[in-house]
């Protein structure tokens, strides 16, 4: 099983998400979204492959979310994703995804929903 992790080695929850993907016996690949951002494109196949709403993947603290006026909720799906793939900062880390999904892990134990059960 494929797993890919958006990795922020800096952020707390993105650590604990990898230890529990590696816990349960799972070797991820480790994109680290600072410095490797996804694509337009990717983000848009993230969103189809979540059942979260778009804006799960948007991280909403921090001066530039308020500055570009993301807060609003009649910002369209579109505009989120284009600021993220514009500013990678604005993902909200971690996210993974595998063959059985994508998700947002925030919570953490989110990440459960699309790992193999054992």
């Amino acid at each position: 099983m494929t797993v890919t992790l958006y990795h922020n080695p800096a952020c707390g929850t993105s650590r604990a998400v990898l230890a529990m993907i590696e816990d349960a016996g799972i070797t991820p690949e480790v994109v680290l979204y600072l410095k490797t951002p996804p694509s337009r494109d990717i983000l848009a196949q993230l969103a189809a492959t979540s059942s979260q709403p778009v804006r799960a993947l948007l991280r909403e603290k921090g001066e530039l979310y308020e500055k570009l006026g993301l807060a609003s909720p009649t910002v369209s799906d579109d505009t989120i994703l284009d600021a993220i793939a514009a500013h990678p900062e604005l993902l909200n880390r971690p996210v993974v995804t595998s063959p059985l999904g994508t998700r947002a892990c925030r919570p953490k134990e989110l990440v459960l929903e699309i790992l193999p059960k054992s």
